[in-house]
């Protein structure tokens, strides 16, 4: 079968690449090969869900400021036949606290946001404790809140992006990429591991975690590696008034879920490699002490569900890689890398990989930033502060 382009992974990045190139303009055959249909150990389903504006980067601001009002019409937007998919985009907005040696970095940020036209709101230590008066705040020297942010159900997001691209006329194939020909300083087709060959004009690696695997077969080495992370469910034996996704220094990052909480402390000296074992003491010893030391309320508590998933991480600069292999292979585009942030810039990026590859070029926003040749320079590009 011959298409304008093959996607290779069919997570929310693939999911969404594959709606936007099929809405595009111009007419364009796509494929998603997705090994798995049950997306069993798929990062997008393991995801926190978190729908955010708190970067410092332009580039991650406005997919931001595009994704997150797209979420709130995504039942709409994605509706098959009348059917509208329910993410359960909650706007229960975002904190990020720091310690006083931090709060220069933080209102340099908090700046940029209001640069890029972000609802956010200065909080000292004064009114971070009136406003949630059951933290503890004496170490704290600031935050930043930005209350139309939120969270959502990533299962949902995905399962909604992959039928509304079916619908759309996107073909998903259930197999597994083996190998990829490469011909004539173009990458020309995605072999199957069933047998099956899949010729075209462009080929997108939005394999996540595994997307170094992707790479290889066109003898391309990224920075990519897959580092397990922990989403624990936890419920605290006493009250607390409602409380946004929290996020601090030490990578602590937690939100309200159900009757309950959800999240962890994901850490980058956690090592490299395909591994979905939970650690029975991760909790207890590394979680659980952040939560009480910032709420006393979670001296009492409990953990429910503990779950691993994979982040894609860029350990150059932790941030995506997005679009072509310059000077090698034009045609063969990655998007992967996106170091725990995928989801939430899945429609930003869908959208740009659409411009890239039908009208040559971005049109909405420049993501050049984020492309191959700053790793082939030398030239990180990182985030400052909590990300």
């Amino acid at each position: 079968m011959k298409y304008d382009v093959v996607i290779v992974g069919g997570g929310a990045i693939g999911c969404a690449a594959a709606y936007f190139l099929r809405t595009h303009p111009k007419a364009c055959a796509v494929c998603v090969v997705e090994r798995d249909s049950s997306y069993a150990l798929a990062s997008t389903p393991r995801a926190s869900g978190g729908v955010r504006r708190l970067f410092t980067l332009p580039e991650n601001i406005e997919l931001s400021n595009f994704g997150i009002p797209f979420f709130a019409n995504f039942d709409t937007v994605m509706a098959v036949d009348g059917n509208k998919p329910d993410i359960g985009f909650r706007k229960g907005g975002y904190l990020f606290i720091v310690p006083p040696e931090a709060t220069k970095t933080l209102a340099r940020n908090f700046e940029q946001q209001q640069r890029h036209g972000v609802n956010v709101i200065w909080r000292d230590r004064r009114n971070l404790k009136d406003t949630f008066p059951s933290m503890i705040v004496d170490d704290l020297g600031a935050g930043v809140h930005s209350p139309d942010d939120g969270w959502l159900d990533p299962y949902s997001v995905m399962r909604g992006f992959r039928k509304k691209a079916q619908a759309v006329g996107a073909e998903f194939i259930e197999d597994e990429a083996a190998g990829i020909e490469v011909e004539g300083g173009l990458a020309r087709t995605v072999i199957l591991k069933s047998g099956r060959k899949l010729e075209a004009d462009a080929i997108v690696n939005a394999a996540g975690a595994w997307a170094k695997e992707i790479c290889a077969m066109v003898g391309w080495k990224v920075p990519i590696e897959p580092l397990r992370r922990f989403e624990h469910y936890f419920e605290c034996a006493e009250p607390i008034e409602p409380l946004p996704y929290v996020k601090d220094l030490n990578r602590l990052a937690f939100r309200p879920e159900g009757k309950g909480y959800t999240g962890g402390v994901p850490t980058l000296a956690e090592p490299r490699g395909y591994n979905f074992d939970i650690d029975p003491n991760y909790f207890e010893n590394v979680v659980w002490p952040a939560l009480a030391e910032r709420f006393p309320q979670f001296e009492r508590t409990k953990e429910r569900n503990c779950m691993a998933g994979l982040y894609d991480q860029n350990d150059f600069d932790g941030n995506p890689i997005i679009g072509p292999w310059t000077g090698h292979l034009e045609n063969f585009h990655l998007a992967s890398g996106f170091s725990g942030h995928g989801l939430m810039h899945a429609p930003g990026c869908g959208r740009a990989l659409s411009e890239l590859i039908l009208d040559g070029g971005y049109q909405t926003i420049d993501l050049g930033k984020f492309g191959w040749s700053r790793v082939a320079a030398g030239e990180k590009y990182p985030e400052q502060g909590i990300i």
